[in-house]
């Protein structure tokens, strides 16, 4: 099976020291997940996580949008000593047409996906996640995918605007969703788009919304839990694979829209 280019490398075998209730088990990613981007809904005040996937173009969960956004760039990347990167403005306000949804469905529900376009392009030096390769296929049950976010140091603890909190990274394995493992109920959700994960002591937690679920070094899949007091055990992602045709369309369609 051919690759993607690797931008994170996280051990399987990782072991969690403590497990702290967030999406990780306390482990900060250090250089890993430099795509990583933070989203802020100012009106709802609710903070989300998102994937750079070039200089463009960022994917999210469509319930972090749906109006005016602030998002900032590179969070955690590690920019090396004379970088031009330093000279870049990485945070940018982003309007509602800036956002791009998945067709609704007959019942006029959104898929709990999307695509935001920079107001202006990020620096070339960031590093980017790559979508797979040639014929993609969610991951089999049992395999290791790796999760992170900036979500809140405690269960019920809600984060202010951006977070100087280290980006932090987890291992957790691709389960069976149960009956009520969904995005919210204003979002379509059926076996076809949606994928859950389940490690003990990993979950989901306020603010790591829309943050990149990876395999084999690629995207597959954005994390759509969105708990606002308890965090989320199994972990609900929507599932790359079946939106990918539809994000390579979007991005070329709109490249040079306005």
């Amino acid at each position: 099976m051919k690759l993607c280019a690797v931008f994170i490398l996280l051990s399987a075998g990782a072991a969690l020291a403590s497990i702290e209730k967030r999406i990780v088990g306390s482990r900060k990613c250090k250089k890993d997940r430099q795509y990583h981007v933070e989203i802020k809904a100012t009106q709802r005040e609710t903070t989300c996580g998102g994937t750079l996937l070039n200089t463009l173009w960022v994917l999210t969960a469509a319930h972090c949008g749906q109006q005016e956004l602030k998002v900032e760039l590179g969070v955690n990347y590690d920019a090396p000593l004379f970088s031009t990167h330093f000279f870049v403005n990485d945070k940018q306000d982003i309007k509602t047409n800036q956002q791009f949804f998945f067709d609704k469905d007959e019942e006029g529900k959104l898929h709990d996906i999307m695509l935001i376009k920079l107001t202006e392009k990020a620096s070339a030096e960031l590093p980017t996640l790559k979508l797979p390769a040639g014929e993609c296929t969610r991951p089999e049950l049992k395999k290791t995918v790796q999760v992170g976010g900036l979500g809140p140091d405690k269960e019920g603890k809600k984060k202010g605007w951006f977070s100087s909190s280290k980006l932090m990274c987890a291992n957790t394995l691709m389960a069976a969703c149960g009956e009520n493992d969904k995005p919210d109920n204003q979002f379509h959700s059926d076996e076809t788009n949606t994928m859950c994960a389940y490690e003990s002591g990993v979950k989901s937690c306020y603010g790591d919304s829309g943050s990149a679920v990876v395999y084999e070094g690629c995207l597959h899949g954005i994390i759509v839990s969105n708990p606002t007091d308890k965090c989320a055990n199994p972990i609900v992602m929507m599932d790359i694979c079946h939106y990918k045709e539809w994000i390579e369309k979007t991005m070329k369609e709109n490249e040079h829209s306005h």
